[in-house]
């Protein structure tokens, strides 16, 4: 009985050192486990803001729709995707950001607030920002040093349908040629209207892989410099108001060894400007359904594929008949405004009389009026007219 009470369990004393071991350890595992979990970013730091809402396992804040007049002021320090689209934000600063640590924030997107100013810096404080969305806007100022003056992160920039008007491409151009966007490899400057673009406007993006300027009336590449462009895999120019590329521009897009270039639904002219594209294009791969591309004008050509027509073909004279009604149009104007003209005169001749008195009563009433005027200041002047005047007030 005795060596069964000593051999065949443990003795108190020793399963007593066996709990308090145990329980030591898991005391010790869940103060490890509070300390890894106090050490990790958690997105309930600060509360959600109101009408947003806010995903702790996706690390996104979303405000959409909720009329906001500017950026929350408190965010979860965590947040990777900061969507703010479709509200009232006008302006943006470099303060618009800075109420909240958002080291960790890589997606903004603001599309549809009709913002129409971005000042200096505004998203300097935001390190990791790979893509930002300005779509659906409507600037009229964007510095360009809004990314700072650093070298930035940015990868993705949504600027379609953004300007107020065509006239502020410029401000883009600055943007984009400070230097500081030395990473970006996608740009939508689509939907803005624009008719020309600076000369140097993409000189300094050696990263760029996706341009996108379809949806505007540009009518010519012409002194643009894609030579710094290497990367660029697309370049979608559809929907312009391109009549012909000038060679210099097809020997730039030539020079681009990754390319795929739309060029659909644009106006293009048959004529003997056209010649060098038709070549271009007959030798090219760098066209997307180039079959696709036809003529505009003149009416003998309408409709036939640019790939399709002999150089032989291609004739300046074919456009005479073409200007012929616009040429018509002008004649005609010039004899509807001479009848106006002739109209207004015969008016005039015809009440020369009623003019001249008119004209007449007009001088004597103003003549009056001065006499009266002048009299006044002579009286005003006199002292002698000013005393006697006052003796027969009293």
């Amino acid at each position: 009985m005795l060596g069964s009470s000593l051999w065949g369990r443990p003795s108190p004393a020793l399963s007593g050192e066996r709990r308090g071991a145990g329980g030591l350890e898991l005391f010790l595992l869940l103060v490890l486990s509070g300390w890894v979990w106090a050490q990790q970013p958690q997105l309930q730091i600060l509360p959600c803001p109101a009408l947003c809402v806010c995903s702790e396992t996706a690390r996104t804040v979303k405000c959409v729709n909720n009329n906001l007049t500017e950026v929350p002021s408190e965010l979860p320090p965590s947040v990777e995707g900061l969507f703010l689209t479709h509200n009232c934000i006008r302006n943006l600063s470099s303060a618009s950001f800075l109420s909240a640590s958002l080291s960790e924030l890589t997606i903004l997107d603001l599309r549809g607030n009709q913002l129409s100013w971005v000042g200096t810096e505004t998203f300097a404080g935001l390190p990791h920002l790979k893509q930002l969305d300005l779509s659906d806007s409507s600037l009229t100022w964007l510095s360009p040093m809004a990314l700072g003056n650093a070298s930035s992160p940015l990868e993705e920039l949504d600027l379609s349908s953004s300007l107020y008007n065509n006239s502020f491409v410029p401000l883009v151009a600055e943007l984009l040629q400070a230097g500081t966007l030395l990473n970006l490899k996608r740009l939508d400057l689509s939907d803005n209207n624009l008719i020309y673009l600076p000369a140097r406007m993409f000189s300094t993006l050696p990263s760029l892989e996706h341009l996108d300027m379809r949806n505007n009336s540009l009518v010519s590449l012409r002194n643009v410099f894609f030579g710094s462009l290497q990367q660029l895999h697309s370049f979608n120019l559809s929907s312009n108001s391109f009549k012909t590329l000038r060679n210099d521009t097809l020997q730039q897009l030539q020079g681009l060894p990754l390319l795929s270039l739309n060029l659909s639904s644009n106006p293009w002219v048959c004529d003997c400007h056209i010649e060098d594209l038709v070549k271009w294009l007959k030798e090219s791969k760098q066209v997307e359904a180039k079959g696709s591309l036809k003529c505009s004008y003149p009416r003998e050509l309408q409709e036939r594929s640019l790939v399709s027509i002999n150089v032989s073909e291609l004739d300046c004279s074919l456009l005479i008949d073409d200007q012929t009604p616009l040429q018509t149009s002008y004649v005609f104007l010039g004899i509807v405004l001479a009848l106006i003209g002739a109209i207004f005169l015969l008016v005039l001749y015809l009440n020369r009389k009623g003019i001249k008195k008119w004209m007449y009563n007009i001088r004597d009433a103003c003549r009056d009026h001065m006499e009266g005027y002048h009299y006044r200041y002579e009286i005003n002047t006199d002292p002698r007219l000013t005393s006697q005047n006052s003796n027969s007030d009293v």
